[in-house]
């Protein structure tokens, strides 16, 4: 046993030996070849363009997203000279959501009051009474109940500046009553 522990002993320290070569000589070789060469030239950062904000000029316009007017609805609602959107009125919180993305979730009576109570695309619930405005396109609900709320809008019939009144309503969630 203690020969063959002498043994392992012995190869390991002349292993040890056989590699401690201080001879780097390839290595400096190399090394010096890479200091010799030009150093390269590294490229500025590019300048980069500011960025530009698209100013949407469509905002009047209705939102292709939206059912067309049909031609027989401008018929039975043609535009009268005193139809049109208010541009002074200020904006009520639910202006700033489409109509179809507002859903009637119940409704209350407070202090003999009638009151829908809409919720928003976020989740939030807004109390909203006769004469209120909700939607993108000047909609002023004009009748409710404990199943719908019956709003109308102020749309663009196509020409420069003529508008026509279009009537909606937005269904208590749940039931299934079509599209007005």
């Amino acid at each position: 046993m203690r020969i063959a522990q002498r043994l392992i002993v012995a190869c390991s320290v002349l292993g040890l030996v056989a590699c401690a070569n201080d001879d780097y000589g390839d290595l400096d070789q190399f090394m010096a070849e890479k200091r010799a060469r030009p150093a390269g030239i590294i490229a500025p950062i590019p300048a980069f363009k500011d960025y530009q904000a698209f100013a949407y000029s469509a905002k009047t316009i209705r939102s292709p997203f939206e059912r067309p007017v049909a031609v027989q609805e401008v018929a039975l609602f043609q535009s009268v000279a005193t139809v049109r959107p208010d541009p002074n009125r200020p904006k009520e919180f639910l202006e700033q959501y489409t109509l179809e993305s507002l859903q009637m979730v119940g409704s209350i009576r407070r202090d003999n009051i009638d009151w829908a109570l809409i919720q928003d695309p976020e989740g939030g619930i807004h109390r909203v009474g006769v004469g209120h405005y909700m939607g993108r396109n000047h909609g002023r609900v004009v009748d409710m109940s404990g199943t719908y709320v019956a709003v109308v809008e102020i749309v663009s019939n196509g020409s420069d500046d003529g508008w026509v009144e279009r009537p909606r309503s937005i269904a208590l969630k749940g039931l299934n009553m079509g599209e007005g």
